[in-house]
């Protein structure tokens, strides 16, 4: 049994299955990634394992309790940064989680010293006595994650955390994520941000139309879409007689003449790299740029569903 557990969970709203038949295990300690387009079913699910939906069918428990049976001790035990704000606008930030702080019950006595150190987290600490109405879209999440590490949860539960922010806010919370998985603490990390989910996950389930379609350690993932990479060359003048000579050559599994030049999918890129550019440059092209595309998470899955992880 995982630390968190989920079997065979089903949640409907009328006609549509949100969630369908998904059964997963999130291990204590790791950052588990959960990986999908917007409706995908991501919030749904979180939204049960935090107790704030009930499952229409299935079984999940949290470090040992059911979350049907035991909601409270469940609750206790979760950090949740909901994807939309949970703030309130005309108060300041130390404010708010004051706020949050008695809502969690935590002590007057230790108020002060848990909203200091969620503003330390935050990086916000100098802003705390502004308001949430003057903060960037970035610190308003920043004070957002801040809020839900007050009552020092075992379990935290991001929900498409970085949705519309700047690049700094976005690095401070990557940042912040790695920085308290290593201090322990389990996170939950839901996006549609490929590149976010593979540089902060080992562990990865990619959801699609309410159902797990692929879950795995992310090297394991990345081979359902083949080992094959793909060197793309943007370049001028490209014939077919290029394109068969680049063909022949050993190691090179196909080549295609694209709009912007040349794409040659390969086992080896870095072995085949400079056979690849030298027969391009034997001909009249001009090689404006090259770049290699490895198989990552968002191949998976247009592998698995034919579709782009944003359509």
């Amino acid at each position: 049994m995982g630390f968190i557990d989920i079997s065979n969970v089903h949640r409907s709203f009328g006609k549509i299955k949100a969630v369908d038949n998904v059964s997963l295990q999130v291990e204590k300690g790791e950052v588990f990634g959960l990986l999908g387009p917007n409706g995908a079913g991501k919030s749904t699910l979180i939204s049960m394992i935090a107790t704030i939906l009930d499952q229409d069918s299935g079984k999940i428990t949290v470090s040992g309790y059911d979350t049907k049976a035991a909601p409270k001790q469940v609750k206790t035990r979760i950090g949740l940064v909901p994807q939309e704000i949970a703030l309130y606008p005309s108060l300041t930030a130390g404010e708010n989680l004051a706020f949050w702080g008695k809502m969690y019950g935590l002590p007057k006595s230790k108020l002060k010293e848990k909203v200091d150190m969620a503003l330390d987290i935050a990086g916000l600490k100098e802003r705390q006595k502004d308001r949430i109405e003057t903060y960037s879209g970035g610190m308003k999440r920043r004070i957002n994650i801040a809020a839900s590490l007050l009552h020092n949860p075992e379990i935290l539960i991001m929900d498409e955390p970085t949705v519309g922010i700047d690049p700094q806010s976005r690095k401070h919370i990557l940042d912040t994520v790695l920085d308290l998985n290593s201090r322990g603490m389990t996170i939950v990390y839901t996006s549609h941000y490929m590149e976010e989910v593979e540089y902060l996950c080992q562990r990865i389930a990619i959801m699609d139309n309410g159902k797990i379609i692929a879950l795995g350690e992310k090297e394991e993932l990345k081979l359902m879409a083949g080992s094959s990479s793909a060197v793309a060359i943007e370049a001028s003048n490209i014939d077919e007689e290029l394109i068969g000579r680049i063909k022949s050559l050993e190691g090179v599994e196909d080549a295609l003449n694209e709009s912007y030049g040349i794409k040659v999918v390969v086992k080896d890129p870095d072995a085949m790299l400079s056979r690849i550019i030298e027969e391009t440059e034997k001909g009249d092209s001009t090689i404006s740029s090259v770049n290699v595309e490895k198989p990552n998470l968002e191949s998976v899955f247009l592998h698995l569903t034919g579709k782009a992880l944003r359509d």
